[in-house]
This record gives structure tokens, C-alpha cells and sequence, in this order.
């Protein structure tokens, strides 16, 4: 089965991968209160400011938007509570050693349903300097270049170049 078509992607980091050098990568389950799955439904989810700690041994995602649902009722839950993840035990072990590490951190890439249920993918992640950030705006620009010399020959006649 295509891994693609049964992610329904709600929400991503886009920023992540600019402002990180992300490592490994983990899917985790979250722990979801009353009417966020219908707001995660309806997209209505932002994950640009969250990142994630391990605290007493659980996996714990702070600064995640889930709006309110929208026709919800007195019930409905806080926009940015602290959320549970659902990990393996040894998993969670795993990523705590590295997070120890100076410089690491745990950022959510991104939010999705995976057969029906709500996933996060985390990655480990250490911060880029700005040096490096520079250095990736200098490698896209010329991958872009290039991209667009190569368009530019292959709309050209075939006599003329």
C-alpha cells in the first residue's frame, strides 16, 4: 500500500527544516480530549511554535494549536494544552539520551490521520547557526538557477542556444 495515500496530513513545521538539523525522525500517537479530533478534522491545528519534552519518563508536546471546535459546547478543550504522546517505553528512553545532549531538542514536523488515527511525527533536532541557515539559502538559489537554465534550454529551438 502507498505510504502517501493513507496520510491525510492536518498540519506541518515548515520552518523546521530551516531552522534545525533534524536527525531521527519518530511517529507517536497523542492523547486527544473530547472535541479536538473534529477540529483536527476540519484543519484547524498549527504546530509552528510547538516542540516537545520528556518529563518522568512520558513524552509530553507543548504549544500545539488545536482550535475549539467551532459547534462545540461548554466542554471544549484549551487551544494549547500540554499534550500526551504515545511512545514505546524504550523509544522514549532512546530519545532521552539524545536530548540530553547540549543543543538537542524534540520538534514536531508535522500532524496527520494514519488509518484513523492522529499521529505526530517528531524529529531529534539540533539549532543551525546562522551561518548555516545562509548556506542553505545559497545552495536552494543556485539548485533554482540551475533549474531554470535547464527549462530555458528545453523551450529553446534546437538550432539557437
Amino acid at each position: 500500500m502507498n505510504e502517501k495515500a493513507d496520510k491525510e496530513i492536518i498540519a506541518r513545521n515548515r520552518k523546521a527544516a530551516f531552522q534545525y538539523h533534524l536527525t531521527d525522525a519518530y511517529e507517536c500517537g497523542i492523547v486527544l480530549v473530547g472535541t479536538e479530533v473534529k477540529s483536527l478534522r476540519d484543519r484547524q491545528a498549527s504546530i509552528s511554535e510547538s516542540f516537545a519534552r520528556i518529563v518522568n519518563g512520558e513524552a509530553l508536546l507543548y504549544n500545539m494549536q488545536i482550535n475549539p471546535y467551532e459547534h462545540g459546547n461548554r466542554f471544549n478543550h484549551d487551544p494549547k494544552r500540554v499534550r500526551k504522546l504515545l511512545l514505546h517505553k524504550k523509544e522514549i528512553e532512546r530519545i532521552a539520551v539524545k536530548v540530553q545532549q547540549r543543543g538537542f531538542t524534540l520538534v514536531p514536523l508535522s500532524v496527520y490521520f494514519k488509518d484513523g488515527l492522529a499521529k505526530i511525527e517528531l524529529a531529534v533536532a539540533r539549532g543551525k547557526s546562522h551561518a548555516d541557515k545562509r548556506e542553505d539559502l545559497k545552495s536552494k538559489d543556485a539548485k533554482r538557477a540551475i533549474k531554470q537554465e535547464i527549462s530555458k534550454r528545453k523551450m529553446a529551438p534546437h538550432g539557437r542556444r
